[in-house]
């Protein structure tokens, strides 16, 4: 009987499709890539180390881009079970996912296993037993143009990020690196701060009532002041960014206005001067693609894209849902029946349109290698019955997944718009008009399933109710029934991207693809150009100078429509249409005379990088017309008054002050830039040291407070610091106090039994006193001036004991963690605050706050802490058992092995040969073997 091997990527995967293939088939994983390009120059093959291929770690511009692959050393066990498992197969098929990823896997793992049977690629949309089966009877080759499409991204973010982060690290900070498209969603942000930053708040007042029919339908209404003397009355999506109005013939309501006009109004009698009646209709939105998913996920269940991206797979590999990461909105007919099938079943056929509904796809560059994401199978399972069987976050997922492909093929919403404007007239015949608008709803439609969520907008102004206004008339009086409020309104900035709008956002420039915003949002955070306060993705200041570098000397580079067009390049690649090698070659040696390449712009631009220039933004100008600046330095960002030279070309000192790295850039005000700059210094002189005559400084450093002796100016070595006690303060500190500190370590005498001297001092880990290797903690920092010679003896008499350590305790409690029902409490710990669930801890990141701290941000810290730690390692260890003679062979073999190679080390300085140990193990387990014939 034939048996097949067929290869998916994950173990979970593996375990679910083997129970629908049977025993004629052995399903493995391959665990992702089973190789890749090296990390790093030390890890390729020794031939390649000092040659070409060096520069970039494995890959040669010079040579046609030829990369060279190392196999992943954590796949060494993986690799070898593969192999066994080939050798014992009639075929093989490779079924890793159907997009470039999954292809370039397949052909790594052709490379690696040189299978010498028949391979076959087999693909599959949904783990279903109908899906698995139709793909084992339709496999097809691999596609090479896939392939080299995937081989020519990975070589071109090679060479990017490669070439461009060295730039950084000389002229930013080291560390600090560029990508392809890390680049480009870092720039977006920082956009979207400056705009912030440059944003004029406007102040405006509304006006409200609440009004009635005078006879007929007397129900309420409530209506806003539109008009006064035929001129509209702004809101605020009528002010532009800078504060100006934009359009002329607005009028403003200000506070001068509002009051007077309140009270006039309250007395006027009122009569309907129009009442305007549209149809309402709205479609339901398309089935998910992994964008839409990603941002629905954000928007209703407060997920981040990793942890959204991470529920999907789960329920993906157990057979719940379609493959996951896709940009097609195409639903299949078995996946059209089933839908129809809920609606019917569920709703009713008033909700089930006479045709299924079909959508374009409107994704930049989409693909459409897959359908939308949808229930897997001929029927859509329950999310209720779904629910018992997967974690919390999955079911949350899957009734998403589930609720929003039912809904795309149902009937519309439809209903009525209704806009009445009732009016008065005031003195001199200046007419005034108040505004209501609602909604009704006749048939909700798709709505009675799912209605899709929408970011903050800005300068929203309050959403028309759904509400039934009374029916009224032209011409109808209307009264006042409670007084008429009026109420003050600040324009906001844009704001603020969340993971969710900044995924939106990538799919509208076409930069990158679905499969990698989760981890293009990761890189951004993992390398500090981005933290998050609250939802809100805020960049860095650090990203503020990595962007205007990029933006200033490689324009072209984090250009959206440069980037967009890469991602068509590729597909043109994949499709046959363009080759790789001239495509690479253009990019990075550039176009003749034409374009110049990567590498000539980075070569000819480098000298031309001004770091100050780059790392310094205005923010204004002082009383005395001196210019405030921000800079971001080696330590952090800090304002500044004044240049850094004098106009004579003297160097100068001038005045500066650090600010804190969780203030928004937006927020730092020409204000609080003063603010800081005028706050009183913790930094100051004391007086002079008596013996040397240095002066003494006491100084609030990066890791605390300290005092100084001496200045660091014109000396070879560092001046001599030791850092203030717990129970100083930089304001209070004296000048005895800093020579105290100064003259640590303390010798407290000498051991009277061996002369050995006794030394306090401050610790890393605290105070404590040392008498050659031996230590003990003391109490406090002040017994380093105070312990005796009598008094160190005795600690040093007590046994060596390991520092003490008291449970911490709960700051505060959140509530239950969704995925495994524990409790999720706050605590102060050694490194700072951090959230744990009793398994895992997660420490709170730049912008979370323990009193703003929500449930649903600690959930989101403990999955990101679940996801990045290392898989924990069985403690049990199958052994085979071993018979006493076995062991005591072996035993005697270890000891005459031993004995021999101490005999042969006294004879000479050689180490005992494998001869000789060969010849005391034969000795030592009575075996006798016989020489091989020839």
């Amino acid at each position: 009987m034939k048996k097949a091997l067929v290869i998916v990527e994950s173990p979970a995967k593996a375990k679910k499709i083997a129970e629908f293939l049977g025993s004629g088939y052995v399903v493995e994983a391959s665990v992702g890539h089973v190789r890749d390009l090296p990390g790093g120059a030390d890890e390729l093959p020794q031939a390649y180390k000092k040659g070409p291929y060096a520069r970039f770690a494995g890959v040669n511009p010079d040579d046609d881009f030829k990369p060279i692959y190392v196999p992943n050393p954590r796949q060494k066990k993986n690799l070898q079970e593969l192999r066994q498992a080939l050798d014992q197969s009639d075929e093989l098929y490779l079924a890793t996912d159907e997009d470039r990823e999954g292809e370039a896997i397949a052909w790594h793992l052709i490379e690696v296993l040189k299978p010498k049977i028949p391979v076959k690629r087999m693909v599959f949309n949904e783990i279903t037993p109908a899906a698995i089966q139709a793909a084992v009877k339709s496999t097809r080759q691999l596609d090479y143009r896939l392939v080299d499409a995937q081989e020519t991204r990975r070589i071109l973010d090679r060479i990017y990020g490669w070439e461009l982060s060295p730039v950084l690290w000389k002229k930013v900070r080291p560390k600090t690196s560029a990508g392809r498209v890390q680049s480009v969603a870092t720039r977006i942000l920082v956009e979207r701060e400056r705009e912030r930053a440059n944003f004029v708040a406007v102040h405006y007042w509304s006006m409200s009532g609440i009004f009635a029919a005078s006879q007929g339908d007397t129900k309420e209404f409530k209506a806003e002041l539109a008009e006064l003397g035929g001129r509209r009355f702004a809101t605020g999506k009528d002010f532009a960014d800078d504060g100006t109005i934009q359009n002329s013939k607005l009028r403003v309501l200000d506070e001068g206005i509002a009051p007077p006009l309140a009270e006039i109004l309250q007395r006027s009698l009122y009569e309907v001067l129009s009442r305007d009646a549209k149809s309402y209709r709205r479609q339901p939105r398309a089935p998910f693609i992994t964008s839409t998913y990603q941002q629905e996920a954000g928007r209703k269940l407060a997920m981040s894209a990793k942890r959204a991206m991470a529920a999907a797979q789960g329920l993906y590999q157990k057979g719940y849902i379609t493959y996951m990461r896709t940009d097609s909105t195409t639903l299949s007919q078995t996946a059209l029946k089933a839908a129809r099938s809920v609606i019917k079943s569920r709703f009713g056929e008033q909700f089930l349109p006479p045709k299924p509904r079909l959508y374009a796809n409107k994704v930049k560059n989409a693909q459409e290698a897959h359908e939308a994401i949808r229930p897997a199978g001929d029927t859509f399972v329950a999310p209720e019955t779904v629910a018992k069987a997967v974690s919390t976050d999955e079911a949350r997922a899957y009734e998403l997944i589930w609720k929003r492909t039912v809904a795309s093929q149902m009937t519309d919403c439809v209903g009525e718009t209704v806009v009445l404007r009732v009016a008065t007239t005031i003195d001199d015949g200046v007419e005034v008009v108040f505004r209501a608008s609602g909604t009704v709803i006749s048939h909700a439609g798709y709505r009675e399933v799912y209605e899709e969520s929408t970011d903050q907008l800005r300068n929203k102004d309050t959403a028309d109710e759904e509400r039934r206004l009374p029916a009224l008339k032209v011409g109808d009086e209307v009264r006042v029934t409670k007084p008429i409020q009026s109420e003050d309104h600040q324009t906001s900035p844009p704001p603020r991207y969340t993971e969710a709008s900044l995924v939106k956002r990538l799919e509208e420039l076409g930069v990158g693809r679905p499969s990698t915003y989760t981890s293009i949002i990761d890189t951004i955070t993992r390398r500090d150009y981005v933290w998050k306060k609250g939802s809100a993705l805020v960049p860095s200041y650090l990203a503020l100078v990595v962007t205007n570098l990029m933006e200033r000397h490689f324009p072209n580079l984090v250009d959206y429509e440069f980037t967009a067009q890469m991602l068509e390049d590729l597909d043109e690649i994949a499709n046959g249409n363009e080759e790789r090698v001239p495509w690479l070659r253009r990019f990075y040696f550039g176009e003749h005379q034409c374009e110049p390449g990567l590498k000539e712009k980075v070569e000819t631009r480098l000298a031309d990088i001004d770091p100050p220039s780059i790392s310094t933004f205005p923010l204004g100008m002082s009383k005395e017309g001196a210019p405030i600046v921000l800079r971001v330095g080696k330590f952090g960002p800090y304002v500044q008054l004044g240049h850094n030279k004098q106009d004579d070309g003297e160097s100068s000192d001038p005045p500066r002050a650090n600010i804190p790295e969780d203030l928004p850039f937006d927020e730092l005000t020409l204000d609080k830039a003063l603010k800081f700059l005028n706050a009183p210094k913790k930094d100051r002189t004391l007086g002079n040291d008596p013996d040397s005559g240095d002066v003494v400084h006491v100084k609030q450093g990066r890791y605390g407070p300290y005092v100084q002796l001496g200045d660091a100016r014109g000396k070879k070595q560092k001046p001599k610091t030791a850092s203030l006690f717990a129970s100083m303060a930089v304001e209070s500190v004296t000048l005895d106090d800093a020579l105290q500190l100064l003259s640590l370590p303390r010798t407290v005498g000498h051991d009277p039994t061996d002369g050995e001297a006794i030394t306090a001092r401050n610790g890393r880990h605290g105070p404590y006193i040392s008498k050659g290797d031996e230590s003990r903690s003391l109490e406090n920092e002040e017994q380093i001036f105070t312990v005796t010679v009598e008094e160190c003896l005795a600690l040093l008499a007590q046994p060596k004991t390991r520092r003490a350590r008291t449970s911490r305790v709960p700051l505060k409690e959140l509530g239950s963690d969704p995925e495994s029902g524990k409790p999720i409490i706050v605590k102060d710990g050694r490194f700072g605050f951090y959230v744990t669930d009793g398994e895992y801890n997660a420490s709170l990141k730049t912008g979370d706050t323990v009193e703003e701290l929500t449930l649903e941000r600690a959930c989101e810290l403990l999955i990101e802490r679940r996801l990045n730690s290392p898989a924990k390692k069985s403690t049990k260890r199958v052994t085979k058992a071993k018979t006493p003679a076995k062991k005591a062979a072996k035993k005697a073999a270890r000891k005459a092995t031993k004995s021999t190679a101490k005999k042969a080390a006294k004879k000479t300085t050689k180490a005992p040969t494998k001869k000789t140990v060969k010849k005391a193990t034969k000795k030592a387990t009575g075996k006798v073997t016989k020489k091989r014939s020839s």
